[in-house]
């Protein structure tokens, strides 16, 4: 009695626990909604291709949950002990064959008796392999295709020649080869083309030049067979020659122009006709096809009826028939496949066919043989992979693992600091973004790129710890494929999501100050293009020659125009901080803090909690769907798997932190070194004056009116300085005295 199932969860998602082969077996029994996965493509599993073939029955270079059953009901057929599955090995014990695989057991030996091997109780997939390429090497592919490489001399030639008469047909191996239809097809061909031929002395009357001859009068057949249609008209109705002349308007209004000439011309007879059928040479019109009609009557006409003035109707009927015989007959050699072969067909030997389809067979007579090799590598790599691949396919607990690689992950990939432990192949960028975008997830794509050259393809790698304001495409790193390849890797696009809660907390004020800074940045750009354009302006006007008769000037905006606006802003700018610093002067440092972290509170927290909800809602699936897996689940990323995904790995445990700044002790002896640049103390210190003038004359009241209430100075003093009512000496004025009504 099995085990019942044991459903685990993992990151949030509940998925079948599947630790042995035997598990396995019940757990493909399971609904299909309960299979994390229902479907995935061929292209990008890192696994055995010819396994992945195995199971993809129907070729269309994805894999299913009926192939995926069907795999473990054949090896379960086959095998009647499940150690070497549980282990993942991919050498077969063949005590562990059941009664099926009795034929599978006996290929076995067969081959290790071939490869001498000293250990005849188990057979590896390396042996197989290489047993059955000496096999295919030795030219026994079990398919009844024989290349020519591995048949005897004497039999080369006639091979060749087969295979250069026919559609081309391949071995297992790839070689070119004769198999049993093509002979078969050769004999019907041989035995048609033979009758053909003895048909060409009655067929071809006119010798060796009949093919010629008839392909000129099937040429010249249109204008003779209109021309003798012409005198049967003629013949039964005599008026009718007037109507086969041009009339004198067509032929007024043609002249002078060629090409409508050359229309009418065409529209005339060869020549007059006769009544009694017959053509006359010597009476040919001059026209467009005189040429091709007088080379007719010299070359063929002539020499085939003996006439040489005329062709009558019955000649030319006789011609034609005899013409189109030949044509016909020469129509079929040419489309016989053995054409090339005329001259040589009576030499070759019957027996020499006999020969090859005797080669022929003897290798289809290996084909059971070589079948089962088939499939005995076909089991070994079903004991070797099923159970690793139901575990990326019904369930999914290597994701999930530090020690174990998922079959769909292709690599690590080193950026900024990090290590991205995930990282999925993607085939169309395109359509992966735009369904990884729906999600909350910040996902990189990765171009990997060989450094010698070699395979290139690009990864969607997702950011699941630190900070995503980093991430920009055109930044490089490095990738270390499962098999520890170095790559060189650059981020060609990111989704850009809040990849912690800070993260997202803090990201309004980042835009704000982007907002702020792209502001300034124009506000400074709009402000030097002005100053260039009053520059240029001024410099323009300053340039033309004054009228002889000017208009009243208008106040010079000179250097003293310049100057009363300068101190008129620069008046405005003290008189806000002034106001500012008087405001600030009624509040604590208590009140100043409570009202930033309120400020900081409002911003954040809705901030904040929108972030929260997105990273709790991150999904890996849409990662994996996006390169064509079909999942039944959400994949959903929790705090424990982002910081497995992406980590900063620490400093070596014995390693020891020099905080000395290095660079600095360096500076100072480059520093000995380099000329003294030349310094100005006086101009820091005339800027250091101003801005402490500038400083002490906007606040000159409160720090007056605090030295006299000090008695820091005397009273007349504090009164020349203060204005009335401000100073604590002279009370403020009066209001004048309202007058009685």
């Amino acid at each position: 009695m099995t085990s019942p199932l044991v459903y685990r969860r993992y990151g949030g998602s509940l998925q079948v626990s599947i630790p042995s082969f035997e598990v396995l077996v019940e757990a493909v029994r399971i609904p299909e909604t309960q299979w994390l996965a229902t479907a995935c493509p061929l292209e990008g599993l890192n696994c055995d291709p010819r396994f992945l073939a195995f199971v993809d029955t129907d070729g269309n270079k994805r894999i299913r949950v009926a192939e995926l059953r069907a795999a473990v009901e054949h090896a379960v057929k086959l095998l009647k002990s499940y150690q070497g599955a549980d282990a993942a090995s991919d050498v077969l014990a063949l005590d562990a064959l059941s009664e099926a695989g009795v034929k599978l057991r006996d290929v076995a030996g067969i081959l290790l008796e071939t490869l001498k091997a000293a250990d005849r109780t188990r057979i590896s997939l390396e042996q197989v392999r290489t047993s059955e390429k000496a096999l295919r090497e030795a030219g026994q592919n079990g398919d009844g295709i024989v290349a020519p490489a591995f048949l005897p001399e004497p039999l080369r030639p006639l091979a060749q020649k087969l295979m250069a008469c026919f559609p081309e047909v391949k071995n297992r191996a790839g070689q070119a080869g004769v198999d049993l239809p093509m002979l078969q097809r050769f004999r019907e061909e041989r035995s048609a083309l033979l009758v053909h031929l003895a048909e060409k002395a009655s067929v071809l009357a006119w010798g060796e030049r009949s093919v010629e001859h008839a392909r000129r009068i099937q040429e010249i057949r249109p204008l003779l067979d209109t021309y003798f249609l012409q005198c049967r008209l003629v013949a039964a109705q005599p008026e009718a020659v007037t109507s086969l002349k041009l009339e004198a308007g067509r032929v007024q209004g043609a002249l002078g122009d060629t090409q409508a000439l050359a229309r009418v011309v065409s529209e005339l007879p060869v020549a007059p006709p006769e009544p009694g059928g017959a053509l006359r040479w010597s009476r040919l019109y001059r026209g467009q096809s005189f040429e091709k009609l007088d080379a007719f009557r010299k070359d063929v006409a002539v020499p085939l009826t003996g006439d040489m003035a005329t062709l009558v109707d019955t000649a030319w009927r006789d011609l034609s028939a005899k013409a189109d015989a030949i044509l016909a007959w020469q129509s079929r050699m040419e489309a016989s496949p053995l054409r090339g072969l005329v001259e040589v067909l009576p030499t070759l030997s019957e027996s020499e066919l006999e020969a090859l389809e005797a080669a022929c067979r003897a290798d289809l007579a290996l084909k059971d043989k070589l079948d089962a090799v088939d499939e005995l590598e076909r089991l070994i790599l079903y004991q070797r992979w099923l159970l690793m691949f139901a575990n990326n396919f019904i369930s999914m607990p290597d994701l999930y693992q530090t020690k174990r690689r998922a079959l769909m992950e292709k690599g690590t990939l080193i950026l900024g600091g990090w290590r991205f432990r995930l990282a999925v192949l993607v085939t169309n960028r395109a359509a992966h973004a735009a369904l990884t975008s729906q999600g909350t997830t910040c996902t990189l794509y990765v171009h990997v790129a060989a450094k010698e050259g070699g395979e290139s393809y690009e990864v969607a790698v997702p950011a699941t710890r630190g900070r995503s304001g980093g991430l920009m495409a055109g930044k490089r790193g490095v990738f270390y494929d499962v098999e520890g390849r170095e790559y060189d890797a650059v981020v060609t696009q990111v989704i850009r999501q809040p990849v912690s809660l800070w993260e997202s907390m803090t990201m309004p004020f980042e835009r704000i100050g982007q907002f702020v800074s792209k502001k300034i940045e124009g506000m400074a750009a709009a402000g030097e293009k002005s100053l260039d354009e009053t520059l240029e302006k001024s410099y323009a006007q300053g340039t033309v020659v004054a009228p002889a008769a000017p208009a009243p000037a208008a106040p010079a905006a000179g250097p003293g125009g310049f100057i009363a606006a300068a101190g008129i802003a620069f008046a405005a700018v003290g008189s806000s901080l002034a106001f500012i610093v008087t405001q600030m002067k009624s509040l604590t440092v208590f009140d100043v803090i409570s009202a930033a972290m309120v400020v900081a509170a409002v911003v954040m927290l809705p901030s904040g909690l929108l972030g929260w909800l997105k990273l709790r809602k991150r999904n890996l699936a849409l990662l994996l769907e996006g390169s064509g897996w079909a999942l039944n689940d959400k994949l959903m990323l929790t705090r424990d798997l982002a910081a497995l995904i992406t980590r900063r790995p620490r400093l070596p445990k014995n390693a020891r932190v020099d905080r000395t700044d290095v660079l600095h002790s360096v500076l100072v002896k480059a520093r000995e070194d380099d000329e003294e640049e030349p310094r100005s103390p006086g101009m820091w210190l005339a800027i250091g004056l101003v801005i402490l003038f500038v400083l002490l004359w906007q606040f000159r009241e409160p720090i007056i009116r605090e030295a006299c209430s000090r008695r820091w100075m005397a009273g007349a003093t504090c009164d020349s300085l203060m204005t009335p009512g401000s100073s604590p000496t002279v009370p403020p004025a009066a209001p004048p005295a309202q007058q009685a009504p």
